[in-house]
């Protein structure tokens, strides 16, 4: 779309450029993604970028002089029957309505699409030829995670480097399984929680994965697969959910940017809405028995 001089922008303009790059028929059917709640006729001169909609968020909004917040996660997931002011997800919708800010999320639509969450993340660590993890059908370039290669092999030890290094710092920070001198060139990436992909990382024959919130018995069990003749099986790099998806914040912003007039200003949030806040407690040495 063209756009005249001090042409006026609406959400509804904003929410065209963003379901031409995440289409919402590429949500899963329990998703919940789209405007939840503004008026689409309204204004828009800016936009805030976030990972979480919660009352942080609003407030960064508010302070930015946003008409529109764009999440990765939704609001109002599962159902609910009503959102009084005196529960979170209520105050959140007050604070939005009061302040003549609408709502937008794009979820699964946006880890799905080309270019989308998992594109990001690989482009944090430095990935390129990528393809996904789980294609929406066989040769499509759409489906969930992604498949790249780093520019050199590196050693595990200084790949999990490379990661943290590539992602926002977080109390979880980020831990890696496998053996550190391990060499490392095709990566697996997942944004967001990615266990339930363990296999096809490991049917994709890469090096390494990397994902959010895996918990300990699929990590383990996945791992003690290498103890098979001749089974090989992808090292783990574990990172918070929210620092995996924090870098598709940028690449939505661009992409709306880009799409409309230099009228409308974009801004990344940069409140670290992970849960955790504090981080205790020594690297273990594998193997050493407690003292």
């Amino acid at each position: 779309m063209s756009w005249n001089v001090g042409e006026t922008v609406r959400i509804r303009d904003v929410i065209g450029a963003l379901e031409k790059a995440y289409p919402t028929g590429l949500a899963e059917d329990w998703d919940a993604v789209g405007l939840v709640c503004g008026d689409p006729d309204a204004v828009v001169q800016r936009v805030l970028f976030c990972v979480d909609p919660l009352e942080a968020t609003v407030d960064e909004a508010v302070d930015f002089g946003a008409q529109l917040l764009i999440s990765h996660h939704p609001l109002l997931l599962r159902g609910v029957h009503g959102v009084p002011a005196d529960d979170h997800k209520g105050r959140v919708v007050h604070r939005l309505i009061r302040s003549g800010i609408g709502l937008y999320c794009a979820h699964t639509n946006a880890d799905k699409a080309n270019p989308g969450v998992s594109d990001a993340l690989a482009g944090a660590l430095g990935l390129t030829r990528t393809r996904p993890l789980m294609p929406v059908a066989p040769d499509a370039d759409t489906g969930l995670g992604r498949i790249g290669e780093l520019p050199q092999p590196e050693p595990f030890r200084d790949f999990v480097r490379r990661v943290a290094d590539g992602l926002p710092t977080t109390a979880w920070g980020v831990r890696g399984a496998g053996d550190p001198d391990r060499e490392i060139h095709r990566v697996a990436v997942c944004g967001g929680a990615g266990d339930s992909f363990l296999t096809a990382a490991a049917e994709a024959g890469v090096d390494a994965y990397v994902t959010a919130d895996l918990r300990h018995h699929p990590a383990g069990e996945h791992l003690a697969q290498a103890d098979v003749p001749g089974t090989t099986v992808p090292a783990l790099v574990d990172v918070a959910h929210w620092a995996s998806e924090w870098p598709w914040c940028q690449q939505a912003a661009d992409l709306v940017s880009a799409a409309l007039p230099d009228t409308v200003e974009v801004l990344v949030s940069t409140r670290r809405t992970d849960p955790w806040t504090v981080h205790a407690g020594a690297t273990p040495d594998p193997g050493r028995a407690l003292a």
